[in-house]
């Protein structure tokens, strides 16, 4: 029996805010995992400085929920106005922001207390571009709040091409966060079944926001014709 058009939309909008619940249960799982797992004595050679605390809440987090407060379905604050989803939004990515910088100045410190070389893995390298593209979206955030200093385009083109540099910037951080669940802190630590539920983490909240965005462009590709 073929499925009404109705059913059909009503299906779509359920696995929608299913996949959107999930997103939020592991952005706030995920990072809380690391930090037990990173605790005090509970690796040799990880405290007092342990590498995945600052950065695990930072992309796992607030980068997530920064982007899901636009979530039509899922955002938490989905009742509120636009005004204020955009500045909790810019509140969000801009405590990101400093997490990541944070992480980033006890990460490179650490590494030159103990005499190792700075930036020679890929988790390292893709980390600090992560950390890179995200001061330079929020400063390009800032043009979608003076929209005039851009006289020669359209704040809707503005806010299209900051949500999909956006997203660039989102696949970037949760590369970095499953590239260090390579490493052998990590796989040492987490192990198992265990570990692949942890790679699968991210991969989650990445298919949720890209699905958001994609979404979000067709809805305007649409309202355009």
């Amino acid at each position: 029996m073929a499925l009404t058009a109705e059913t059909e939309s009503r299906l779509y909008r359920s696995l929608r805010v299913a996949a959107g619940a999930a997103a939020h249960l592991v952005a706030l799982g995920f990072p809380a995992a690391v930090a037990v797992l990173a605790r005090p004595g509970s690796s040799e050679g990880v405290w007092p400085v342990p590498m995945p605390l600052p950065s695990a809440p930072q992309f796992s987090f607030l980068m997530t929920e920064a982007l899901l407060i636009f979530s039509p379905e899922t955002s938490l604050l989905r009742s509120f106005s636009r005004k204020v989803r955009v500045r909790v939004h810019w509140a969000l990515q801009l405590l990101a922001l400093l997490c990541a910088l944070l992480g980033l100045g006890i990460i490179t410190y650490n590494k030159h207390l103990n005499g190792k070389g700075h930036f020679v893995t890929w988790h390292g390298l893709t980390g600090l571009l992560a950390v890179l593209y995200t001061g330079g979206q929020c400063t390009g955030g800032v043009l979608l709040l003076y929209p005039k200093l851009m006289k020669n385009w359209t704040l809707a083109k503005l806010k299209l091409y900051h949500a999909t540099s956006g997203l660039v910037g989102y696949l970037l951080g949760c590369a970095s966060l499953m590239l260090g669940m390579c490493s052998l802190w990590f796989t040492t630590t987490v192990t198992g079944a265990s570990w692949y539920l942890a790679m699968l983490c991210p991969l989650v909240t990445s298919l949720v926001i890209m699905n958001q965005v994609s979404n979000a462009y067709l809805y305007r590709k649409r309202s355009q014709h």
